[in-house]
């Protein structure tokens, strides 16, 4: 058992090396030489959760509340997240049973009301003609015969992608331990409405669905779904596949789909529009080198051109002091100067450091450095949120960076 901490410090363990291999290989942790032979300093790598890797068991607790880290996610870029008021992870305060408990109580909600049905494509070879017949299958497999008939028709049923991920999802977290009596008797019922929907087939990708008004019910529990199937593989140096097995969360993208999606929400009501990792920027006239912001705010002029009025890196990393985000303030630095932007914005989750609010020599660019506590509850960080939007567009009205509350640097 490797027990961890987000963002805690590092804990020694007795490795192998192929036991060290899989562990560098998956990527869920970080692994360095301990004091000596056969010791392993072992600290989280921006995951948390439970996996097994290379038969081991990692288990990476969140220093955010599960209930946060479930109410971050729902603000996926996707733009098919749930709400706070939609989850319930009860009384679990480690990742896996938490979101087990959560799961399953949304995927019990959303059968209350009767399994979806919907029409699906079905291939088959019939007795009988039904739907149309596939001509070039018919003469490649049944060449000279009559019955059977390879046919397409439209069926109206449960077997749909909503159903399939629902009933994988439940049957992955019924194999998995530290569930309670309780999440197990609640994922069984899951199971038994689910009758009728077919399994999916290992190591296929998953099955496809769009959102609309006839599944607006399972959304919720359909991106928990998704979650729960997230697993993975890495490749081993020897060319082996290695199976990481379990529930793992990127925090740094759980926490920067939220700020975008969240701050383009606060900033609707200012008008103009948010571009999300807007790829159409390039550090060079020769256009090699990319520049992928977080987000960009365009407004039009009233000649009717669009320009950018505001740009917006995040960041999920602490640091005591403002040096430690060096790199940062040259990406924002990049930003600006591409854009042609007085100030840019850096958004980090809270740590002991201050915001601040630093002046570029020579360049007339200023870069301000923002944080979000994530421990407040769902209501006050939204308006946190809202307040960083309404400062962001203070500053872009007064067309030059000038500084608030952040320390000068």
């Amino acid at each position: 058992m490797i027990s961890l901490i987000e963002g805690g410090p590092p804990q020694d363990f007795e490795l192998s090396s192929d036991q060290v291999a899989a562990l560098l290989a998956s990527k869920a942790v970080r692994v360095t030489p301990g004091p000596r032979s056969g010791l392993w300093r072992v600290r989280d790598n921006g995951y948390i959760g439970a996996a097994t890797i290379g038969g081991m068991s990692v288990r990476i607790k969140p220093k955010t509340p599960i209930d946060r880290v479930l109410f971050l996610f729902g603000y996926s870029q996707s733009q098919r997240g749930w709400r706070q008021e939609e989850i319930d992870v009860g009384e679990q305060p480690d990742v896996v049973p938490a979101l087990a408990h959560a799961f399953a109580r949304s995927a019990e909600r959303t059968l209350r009301q009767g399994v979806l049905q919907s029409y699906h494509t079905v291939e088959d070879s019939l007795q009988f003609v039904r739907g149309r017949i596939r001509e070039a299958d018919q003469v490649r497999r049944r060449y000279g015969l009559l019955l059977p008939v390879e046919v397409r028709y439209d069926e109206f049923a449960v077997d749909i992608a909503e159903n399939q991920l629902l009933l994988a999802a439940t049957g992955r977290l019924l194999r998995l331990p530290g569930l309670t009596v309780v999440t197990r008797r609640m994922l069984r019922h899951v199971l038994s409405r689910l009758t009728g929907v077919s399994a999916l087939m290992p190591g296929r990708p998953l099955p496809r669905w769009r959102a609309t008004r006839l599944n607006a019910r399972y959304h919720t529990a359909l991106r928990l779904a998704e979650l729960v199937l997230s697993g993975s593989s890495c490749e081993l140096n020897d060319g082996r596949t290695l199976r990481v097995d379990g529930l793992l969360i990127e925090m740094w993208r759980t926490f920067e789909d939220f700020v975008t999606v969240a701050l383009s929400e606060a900033f609707h009501p200012y008008g103009g529009r948010s571009a999300l990792q807007d790829r159409k920027h390039h550090l060079d006239h020769g256009k090699k080198v990319p520049l992928r912001p977080d987000l960009i705010r365009y407004v039009t002029a009233p000649n009717g051109t669009e320009h950018p009025a505001a740009v917006v890196d995040v960041k999920y990393k602490i640091s005591t002091a403002p040096a430690g985000h060096s790199d940062d303030l040259y990406q924002a630095l990049a930003y600006c100067t591409v854009l042609g932007l007085p100030l840019g914005h850096l958004v980090y989750a809270k740590g002991e450091s201050k915001p601040y609010h630093h002046m570029i020599h020579r360049a007339g660019i200023g870069i301000v450095q923002h944080a979000l506590d994530l421990m407040l509850p769902p209501a006050e960080l939204l308006d946190s949120v809202n307040r960083l939007a309404g400062s962001i567009i203070r500053y872009g009205l007064d067309h030059k960076p000038v500084a608030t509350d952040p320390q000068q640097t």
